[in-house]
């Protein structure tokens, strides 16, 4: 079975639906560099299956960055909705190494079934190619563009949310801090689902969830090591690994959310009490039994079904109350 909780009788079990799914797979190797251009084409799904049936505009653009690359992004609007909308600014996950703008792009099209938002979804840069603030700076530009672009696209520049899974929740945290810290643009609020926050990888759960594993400790140390490169990593900067920031005060509202069987649990719990601390307002869930990233691998599962919808509902309130404070 590929997330094996007899290899260590202190580590919290899997529930059952995800243990039934995972048992049918090959076993999750740790990702290394023989085995990331391998995984790499098979990161992404494509994106015309999941637009069958919505009725939607999807166009293409692209994003200049300061350092002059041009990045491409989709932004998918509903066809008939209010405007000014909602936009939902989308970051793959892929452990910083793999994946594409449609990556688990199934999660945002549900807020666009539900509050009408506009998606937004952006290719920024890989590791290793790309390193250090590289992939959040690629980010950030997006998050500019999107708002330069709202009465292009329909948006309302009050309820533009940041979100991301996995990676791309660490992502989403690193440009909410780099947004407050140059006081532009504007977020309403932050989704971070199962994000990638701590570069040390050694919290309790880090050392539990150790290869074979949906995303293991090993994983993820090389995922890090592709980032961060061999430079002296002293400090690291907090854009880049959002759980060293010293201040974490005014932060959007944000939601966090993570399985109890997986490597980012620690992190991402410490993340949402470093906020409350801070004086700050998040709302956590941590799933038990869950694993990294069990909405996006098994959809139809019950506790998948609970943590979407959860979102879903948390999300909704936080949209009526920028519409109910005007």
């Amino acid at each position: 079975m590929p997330d094996d909780t007899t290899a260590s009788p202190v580590r919290p079990g899997v529930d059952p639906e995800i243990a039934r799914v995972l048992a049918a797979l090959p076993a999750f190797a740790a990702l290394d560099a023989d085995t990331l251009p391998l995984i790499r084409p098979f990161a992404s799904a494509p994106l015309d299956p999941l637009l069958e049936g919505r009725h939607v505009i999807r166009r293409e653009e692209t994003v200049t960055t300061p350092d002059g690359v041009d990045l491409p992004i989709t932004v998918i609007a509903p066809a008939h909705s209010p405007r000014p909308a909602p936009a939902v600014l989308w970051f793959h996950g892929g452990g910083m190494v793999m994946g594409d703008r449609f990556s688990q792009i199934d999660i945002p099209l549900d807020w666009l079934d539900a509050f009408g938002a506009v998606v937004v979804t952006v290719d920024y840069r890989l590791a290793p190619e790309a390193k250090g603030t590289t992939l959040v700076d690629d980010g950030y530009a997006a998050l500019v563009w999107l708002t330069e672009h709202a009465d292009e696209l329909g948006i309302d520049p009050a309820r533009v949310v940041v979100a991301g899974t996995s990676a791309g929740g660490g992502i989403a945290a690193g440009v909410t801090l780099l947004a407050r810290d140059r006081q532009a643009p504007s977020i309403a609020a932050q989704v971070l689902i199962c994000p990638m926050l701590d570069h040390r990888n050694e919290s309790v759960s880090a050392h539990q969830f150790t290869a074979p594993g949906v995303w293991s400790r090993e994983s993820n140390a090389f995922a890090w090591n592709a980032v961060l490169g061999d430079a002296d990593r002293d400090p690291v900067s907090p854009y880049v690994s959002p759980a060293v920031a010293s201040d974490l005060t005014g932060l959007p509202t944000t939601y966090i959310d993570a399985g109890s069987a997986e490597v980012f649990r620690d992190e991402d719990q410490q993340y949402a009490g470093r906020i409350w601390a801070s004086g700050g307002q998040a709302e956590l869930h941590v799933w038990a039994g869950g694993t990294h990233g069990f909405d996006a691998m098994v959809p139809d599962a019950a506790i998948s079904r609970a943590a979407r919808a959860s979102r879903t509902a948390w999300l909704g309130r936080v949209l009526a109350e920028q519409v109910t404070a005007r």
